[in-house]
């Protein structure tokens, strides 16, 4: 699996996780949500993910996206 792929699984777990959190123990987890969204963003303008570096240093493949 590529570096690529593991950081979007990771983002949707994130973003799932928050909207979770949000409906069972209190709404303002949607916040992790929104967190996650506003840092894909960031990453699809800027190519930057902390995410990708983390998981890069964990010895995943890397992808195309993220160098």
């Amino acid at each position: 699996m590529t570096l690529d792929r593991v950081v979007l699984i990771f983002a949707g777990c994130v973003v799932l996780l928050g909207i979770t959190l949000s409906l069972t123990v209190h709404p303002w987890w949607i916040g992790l949500s929104a967190f996650a969204g506003l840092n894909m963003i960031q990453a699809g303008f800027t190519g930057f993910c902390p995410a990708a570096m983390v998981f890069k240093k964990l010895g995943v493949r890397p992808g195309t996206a993220f160098k």
